[in-house]
Order: C-alpha cells, then structure tokens, then sequence
C-alpha cells in the first residue's frame, strides 16, 4: 500500500513541477522578449540621432528584428503552455 501511494505522489509532484516550470518558463521569455526589444527600439534611437539622413533605412531595420524577436518569444510561450496544459502519462 505505501508504494502505491509514493508512486501517486511522485506522479503529483511531477505534474505540479512541470506546470511550475511551464509558467516560469512562459514569464523568462516575456521579460528577455521585452528587454531585448527595448534595447533594439534605444539603439535605432540613438542611431536616427547620430544620422537622421538614414532613418528610413534604420526605422526598417528595427522593426524587422523586433518582428523576429516578437515571433521567437510567440513560440517560445505556445511551448510553455502546451507543456503545462499537457498531462504527463
């Protein structure tokens, strides 16, 4: 009977430690998602303002990476979620 009880709770713990690191998950890559778009959007700025004859070019050139890093932090966080709706077994 003590077996099949601590396998039980293996089976819970292992389900709450994977819905834990799933949201854990899903909030580092919202905070490195936003952090390094801002760090795009302040350099571009500083750019147009070194160069204001090539903001076009620059203005291009930032959202096309802030699209990219938008796209990577999208999956990225499907991923977390689909692990942590997902139920193991």
């Amino acid at each position: 009977m003590l077996t099949v009880l601590s396998v039980i709770l293996e089976y819970t713990m292992a389900i709450a430690l994977s819905k834990s690191v799933a949201a854990i998950g899903a909030g580092i890559v919202v905070i490195a998602a936003s952090f390094g778009i801002s760090k795009i959007g302040a350099n571009a700025m500083d750019a147009i303002a070194r160069q204001p004859q090539a903001a076009g070019a620059i203005r291009s050139g930032m959202i096309l990476s802030a699209a990219l890093i938008e796209g990577a932090a999208l999956i990225a966080v499907i991923v977390c979620m689909l692990s942590y709706f997902v139920q193991l077994g």
